[in-house]
This record gives structure tokens, sequence and C-alpha cells, in this order.
């Protein structure tokens, strides 16, 4: 009879699949050989077809650092969720997550279709009892002294109405506080103006709820922010439905790589440009780091039971390596288990503010 993996020793082991990402598994190996310099007490389960993850852990001298589970099938970026949900039990995604739900891993990471993965992970892990709709949290690099703010969601799920954005910001909140060590984190509500009579019908009802929430779920709430407020140090988690999170995150990415080659051809442009360029050079790096999407790779799926972290597609060894180091700070953090509390104990609050509201709405109507 084999015995049972201490719970202590899991927070110690990521879910990694190998496969799905556009540079191959060969990136994602290299991702992991880095976080291994790092981190002595990390431990990996690496997903995906034997015969080609055997000589790249062996490469990178990871043997006894990672256990390798052979999956044959590849989940590709065309494929549709809903046909992965039906046929992609032999698949490395499906592997990677299934490691999380049998208790063996304590995070699962992958590169792969976030479709895909946001669905395999709804059918494997479930849903917290209460969230109707899952989100996708990103960390965006921030004026905070911290360097980050958190928003959410970034793509789970189009749609969101005012109870959605309610749990997102509860959800937000235990996000930063385990994520960023805010023991009172500052949320804002993404809407086309800060003044409260703007935005549709749901915006309103939703800056109403998350208000009257906010002293009960220990956030201090600053009502609606802008899109120029998301890299601001006014606020530390943005919350928005997942359209408008999506396209803010690809719009960021997309910026702050112009920025980077446009400095680039700059300092090339002519001899003097290229002296500017070597005097200049320590301060132009830091502004690289600083806004290389690669270094704050990840988004966390919330309102599962696990935790499932999503690193981009285009990810190399660097980006990946990212993507494992937020895995193993939340693993640290027992975060499934705070978030699921703390989610549980929101539904009644979420519910409660709902119920109030209808009621003042009510004597509103008679009067």
């Amino acid at each position: 009879m084999t015995m049972a993996t201490p719970k202590s020793a899991i927070a110690h082991i990521i879910s990694v699949d190998a496969m799905g990402g556009d540079l191959g598994p060969a990136a994602v190996v290299a991702g992991l050989s880095k976080s291994a310099q790092k981190n002595p007490d990390i431990r990996f389960i690496l997903h995906g077809p034997q015969d080609q993850l055997v000589p790249l852990v062996a490469k990178r001298k990871l043997a006894r650092r990672c256990e390798i589970r052979h999956a044959e099938g590849v989940v590709k970026m065309d494929d549709k969720p809903s046909h992965i949900m039906r046929h992609g039990k032999g698949t490395s995604m499906w592997s990677t997550v299934e490691a999380v739900r049998n208790g063996e891993a304590a995070v699962a990471v992958s590169c792969g279709n976030t479709g895909a993965l946001m669905a395999l992970s709804m059918v494997r892990l479930r849903k917290v009892e209460g969230v109707n709709r899952p989100a996708i949290a990103c960390l965006w690099p921030s004026r905070n002294a911290g360097g980050f703010n958190v928003m959410l969601d970034v793509g789970a799920d189009v749609r969101a109405d005012e109870q959605d954005l309610l749990l997102y910001a509860l959800m937000g909140a235990s996000y930063a506080r385990n994520g960023l060590d805010l023991k009172r984190p500052r949320i804002g509500l993404l809407n086309v103006g800060t003044e409260e009579h703007k935005g549709s019908a749901v915006m309103k009802v939703a800056h109403e709820l998350i208000a009257k929430a906010a002293d009960a779920a220990e956030f201090e709430f600053v009502g609606f922010v802008e899109g120029s407020d998301i890299p601001s140090n006014r606020v530390d988690v943005i919350v928005t439905d997942g359209f408008t999170g999506n396209i803010a995150l690809k719009t960021g990415e997309g910026t702050a790589g112009f920025i980077r080659d446009s400095l680039k051809d700059a300092f090339k442009a002519t001899p003097l440009s290229r002296i500017a360029a070597l005097l200049a050079m320590t301060s132009l790096r830091r502004l690289t780091q600083r806004i290389d999407p690669r270094r704050v790779n990840g988004g966390v799926f919330l309102g599962l039971n696990g935790t499932v972290v999503k690193s981009h597609g285009s990810a190399d060894a660097l980006g990946v390596t990212s993507a494992v180091k937020l895995a193993y700070q939340l693993a640290q953090s027992s975060f499934a288990d705070k978030l699921a509390a703390r989610v549980a104990s929101a539904t009644s609050l979420a519910q409660g503010v709902g119920e109030q509201t209808e009621t003042a709405d009510s004597e509103s109507a008679q009067k």
C-alpha cells in the first residue's frame, strides 16, 4: 500500500504541460531548468510524449527533480474547447490538470490553448460553490511599491453581470493578499469614466454592490477607474469583464513591444545615437525589463477547486520560469484553500448585499 504524499510536500510540486506552446517542449524544459536553479525545493511533474521529454530533461540534468508522465496527445491552439472536453483524455493538458485534481501537485501550468485549458479545468477541478463564471487574473506592471497591479477577468468569459463583477472583486482581493501580500487591497471597477453616473446599468449596479461589500470583505473600493489607471498607483486590483480585460491586456503587451522595438531602432539610427545608447545602457535595460511581458507571464484561473496558471503560448524559457515562479508562490501560500474559503463567505455576503439592494429599490419605488 502506497503512502499518500503529505500536503506540505505537495506544495513544492508543480504540474507542467510540456506541449502546446509555440516554441515546443524544449522551451518549457529550459524554463523549468531556470526555476530549479533558483529554487532548490521545487519539483515538477512534466506531461507529454516520453520519447521527446526524456532527452530534454536529461540534457538539463533535471531527472532527480522532474517526474515524466507519458501523454501522447497534444491540444493544438485551434482545437475547440468542446472537442477537448469530450476527447482530450489522452493529452498532456488533461494529464497536467489531473495531477492537481488527484492531489499529486499544488498547481498546474500550461502554455496551451486558453479556452481548452479553462474548459478542462472546469470539468476536472469543478467550480468553487457559489462561482458562476471563473475568471483569469493577470499581473500588470504598475507604479505601486510592489511593481504590479492585478486585473481580472482577462479572457475567461466575455460576459459578466453585476454579481459576477462583485465576485471578481472578492476573488481579486484574495489574490492580491496572497500573491502581492497586500492586507487591504484597493479595488477599482474599470469603466469609461470615473464619474458615478457613467457606464451601463450593469456597471452602476456593480459599483453599488462592490461598495457595500468593501468593509465586510476587508478591501478599499476606490470606485470607477479608467484605462489610464491600470498601471497607476491609485488601485491594486482592476475588475472588468473578460472581453474588455482581454483587449486591454493584448493592447498593453503590443504597446510594450512597440516601445521596445522603437527604442532599438532609434538608438541604431546614427553613430551619435549608438554612443548615446551605450551611455544609457543600464537605464535602457532596466526599462526593457520593466515592460517585458515575459516577466509577468501567467494568468491565474480563479474560482476553481485547484490552482491553474496559464502561460503565454509564445512563452520562451524566461516566460515559463516566470509562470512557474508565480505558481510556486501561490502553492506556498495555500492559495486554493484560502480562495475557496473567501468565496464561501463572499457568496453569502454577495447574496446579502443583493437582497439589501433589492429591498432598497423596492422601498424607493413605493415612495
